[in-house]
């Protein structure tokens, strides 16, 4: 057992990894003490009102660190005059510098403020997307330089008392890390060990560690190996936790929210930013409700255990067997509920992505399309696409018979009556079921529990399937009293999210007492944010900062309108170049700040158009897309 959880406490109860306390300013982060929400400043740093202003709107949202961007000394010195407006209004909330390029800019900060944060991709290295053949010699000596180039930082942090964030990010690994271990979870650990490594070497341990990406299931992944990591080389430094570049809305939510919470899941975080593209205030209020989750108390323990070895640093997609559309290679389904409504008309279907003309006698089938629809022990009297099935209460099912609708029965149910054909086993995983005893052919289980740790209870049952060589499909069922849609969004995404990035899920049914069209959303919007099915266009949006160069809430949105029909195309819409060649790696196509007014686009990581005018920038992006053939109409 201990070889498998060694990046987390415990698999089947939530206990939070105790991390070495680190002081920042007046606060501490890590140990026994509270998860912390921090974000960052948009405004020029330069800019005292602006900044003073923003970072007092943050504070007062409850932000408890503000951190601001300090690209060259001047903004470094400036922060000064900043610390000193707010403390004189009565703010002692302490202040991060963000350092990339400019190492002397970290050096002054590291004298003035409580925090700097580096970042070892290119805080001593240069990006070009390289291949360099290193001999262990000429590694070497690269480590060496950057030992000389990071120590002067270290011992201004220790003598000044300073915290420290080491913040990897997978879109700005350099090209020596790329060269030697490739754009992996592996790489962006040994670049950040690399960086303890010095500090440690000077007695240096204020220092607080982040593995950001944009793309979930590396973000997870590079986590659990930094701790798995950490914990054989005796460390337990505080984790500061984000998605980068989560984008905005409802989007931005579900994404951060299947990142942050798998983790959180796991016992794993002491800081957490959700970065969105909006105005920074608006980010701590979603981390609030995100932290209220995992602050509800719970009054029972799993007392299980397993010897099964799964591989948590890799995403592997549980084996399954397929029935109707669902498992084996079939991509996810979602499920619609129709069982509460009362004569049930063909408009109805419009809230899972369906709209039926009667002029034309035909049914419009839209990208985000339920699969299947419950519908109880209701009844519809009217032919329905050829792509939804139907799925209700087995005595229902008995009497009506329909060609396109299947059962849907209880344990005890099936047994007595073991209908022909395909049928729904519903699995009370809070019941005292025998996972030997379920029956495995023909059938496709749903599983739901309505305990408060729902991560840890699914987490059993993916044990015993395995244990049992179990190829049935599962459809993981969740039912919420949420009225209230952000909190519903949060909270599914926290608890779907972690097991489809695991591998385990061949479904998602959300039931909560919000609209159709809400919850069809969400479910396809948790099955994108973990890359399980692709039903629209990505935005890898950066939540913007002092260094952005144009209005990215405003450019977003002229994207978004241009391209939201470009079903699986994803689209990075960065505000200047620290993360943005890097990200683009991940991304099909790239929108750059590069100077005032003037924007370079991506094809993947490669600029293939510079200094184009930012009012027409947006035209050249589409132009782009369609010269590489990834254009379509959209539908009028």
């Amino acid at each position: 057992m201990s070889d498998q959880i060694n990046f987390c406490n415990h698999l089947f109860n939530r206990e939070r990894f105790e991390t070495r306390e680190v002081k920042v300013g007046n606060i501490a982060i890590g140990g026994t003490n509270p998860i912390r929400i921090q974000s960052m400043t948009t405004t020029d740093t330069m800019d005292t009102a602006g900044s003073v202003e923003q970072s007092i709107r943050m504070i007062d949202a409850g932000c408890e660190l503000v951190r601001l961007t300090a690209p060259s000394k001047k903004e470094a010195e400036h922060l000064t005059i900043i610390k000193n407006e707010l403390v004189k209004r009565g703010y002692n909330t302490p202040l991060v510098a963000d350092i990339h390029f400019t190492p002397n800019a970290a050096e002054i900060a590291a004298k003035l403020i409580e925090k700097v944060r580096v970042n070892p991709g290119n805080y001593a290295d240069k990006k070009k997307f390289e291949e360099i053949d290193y001999t262990e010699e000429s590694y070497l000596a690269e480590l060496l330089r950057i030992e000389e180039k990071f120590t002067p930082l270290v011992l201004l942090c220790k003598e000044h008392g300073t915290a420290m964030r080491i913040g990897t990010n997978h879109g700005s690994l350099s090209d020596r890390i790329l060269s030697r271990y490739g754009d992996t979870p592996e790489g962006m650990v040994q670049s950040a060990m690399e960086f303890i490594h010095i500090c440690r070497k000077n007695d240096y341990h204020e220092l607080i560690i982040s593995m950001k990406a944009s793309n979930t299931l590396v973000m997870v992944q590079v986590y659990r190996l930094l701790v798995k990591t950490m914990k054989e080389q005796g460390m337990n430094y505080p984790l500061h936790l984000g998605v980068t570049e989560a984008g905005d809305g409802e989007d931005g939510r579900i994404k951060s929210a299947v990142g942050i919470g798998a983790l959180l899941e796991d016992g794993l975080g002491d800081t957490i930013r959700v970065s969105l593209t909006e105005d920074p205030e608006f980010e701590i209020p979603v981390a609030q409700k995100l932290l209220q989750k995992f602050q509800e108390k719970t009054d029972y323990k799993l007392n299980y255990s397993s010897n099964f070895q799964f591989d948590y640093f890799n995403h592997n997609k549980r084996k399954t067997k397929s029935l109707i559309n669902i498992g084996g290679s079939n991509t996810s389904i979602v499920f619609a509920d129709l069982s509460k409504k009362t004569n049930i008309v063909s408009t109805n279907f419009f809230g899972f992505g369906y709209s039926y003309s009667e002029q034309l006698d035909k049914w419009n089938i839209f990208d985000q399309a339920a699969d299947l629809v419950y519908l109880g022990d209701q009844t519809i009297d009217f032919e329905i696409p050829g792509t939804i099935r139907l799925v209700q209460n087995y005595e229902t099912w008995k009497k009506q018979q329909r060609s396109d609708a299947y059962p849907f029965c209880k344990l005890e149910e099936y047994g007595e009556n073991k209908p022909e054909g395909v049928a729904f086993l519903y699995i009370d995983l809070d019941s005292n079921y025998a996972a030997s005893e379920l029956p495995t052919e023909n059938v496709i289980y749903v599983a739901e529990t309505k305990k408060q740790q729902k991560t840890q209870t699914i987490r059993k049952f993916q044990y015993e399937l395995a244990e049992l060589n179990s190829l049935v499909p599962v459809i993981l069922k969740a039912n919420y009293d949420q009225d209230e849609l952000e909190t519903l969004q949060l909270y599914a995404s926290s608890d779907a999210g972690i097991h489809f990035i695991d591998g385990f899920g061949d479904g998602l049914w959300i039931t909560a007492p919000r609209s159709l069209v809400d919850l069809n959303s969400l479910s396809f919007g948790i099955l994108q944010a973990t890359r399980t099915r692709i039903s629209k266009t990505e935005y890898i949006s950066c939540p913007s900062c002092g260094r952005t160069l144009f209005d990215l809430q405003e450019t977003t949105g002229k994207i978004r309108e241009r391209t939201s029909h470009l079903k699986g195309i994803k689209i990075g819409i960065m505000g200047c170049i620290v993360n943005g060649p890097g990200e683009m790696a991940d991304a099909d196509y790239g929108y750059v700040g590069t100077g005032p007014g003037k924007i370079n686009l991506y094809k993947e990581k490669t600029v293939v158009r510079k200094n184009v005018p930012e009012e027409e920038a947006v035209d050249a992006l589409i132009d782009l897309i369609r010269e590489n053939g990834d254009w379509i109409e959209p539908n009028k």
